[in-house]
């Protein structure tokens, strides 16, 4: 995909704020961005219901719906499809390609307002491609990927990094290394106290030699 995409969002930037149609517990409901504030929110835009891809990634969300909520983490996902198309989606059963019920609501983009706003909307194909937002609980955006069509994402790794945005947030002057997971030893943002983490990560010289 070459197209040039609209829109020019940056980390630490407000979230553009939408109002929209969803389909959540198989009804219609008006989804407003902003009502969320005071939590994180997992924002993921998909190209079509009725696909290949799409399918595995909104089930995937929805399987592990609980482990967001636990983390006070609100899911979207969001795709060009009408409200009505959700519906049918969610009402066909996962192994006729459908959904089925799901723990969060799907949004419709049909005006592709919503994802020209987010800058993932491919202009040839009229689609989103595979945007992942992650917005912090005053409305900034804390991270954000875009997959060209043809590959998921990682719902395990969307985890991990909102439990690393989380803690750094919650701890100031800590910074979560690679690989971070909840527990892990952190860093402290100091020069002088860069050593301290270095130090106890690398095994010893006895450990090399053996």
């Amino acid at each position: 995909m070459t197209s040039q995409l609209e829109g020019c969002l940056r980390v630490g930037q407000p979230a553009p704020d939408f109002t929209a149609t969803a389909v959540f517990d198989q009804e219609f409901k008006t989804v407003k961005l902003s009502d969320y504030r005071g939590k994180y929110v997992v924002l993921f835009f998909y190209p079509l219901d009725f696909t290949f891809i799409c399918p595995t990634e909104v089930t995937a969300f929805s399987d592990r719906y609980s482990e967001f909520e636990a983390i006070n983490t609100e899911v979207l996902g969001v795709s060009v499809d009408s409200e009505f198309s959700h519906l049918a989606w969610i009402q066909t059963e996962r192994k006729l390609g459908g959904v089925g019920d799901l723990a969060y609501p799907l949004v419709s983009d049909i005006r592709k307002e919503i994802s020209k706003d987010y800058g993932v909307l491919e202009p040839e194909l009229g689609i989103a491609l595979r945007g992942l937002f992650l917005i912090d609980k005053e409305g900034d955006i804390q991270h954000m990927t875009v997959n060209n069509l043809s590959f998921g994402r990682s719902v395990e790794e969307t985890l991990r990094l909102l439990q690393a945005i989380q803690h750094v947030q919650e701890n100031p002057g800590e910074v979560c290394p690679v690989e971070w997971h909840p527990g892990d030893r952190t860093m402290i943002s100091d020069p002088d106290k860069l050593k301290d983490y270095f130090t106890a990560v690398q095994p010893s010289n006895q450990a090399q030699a053996d």
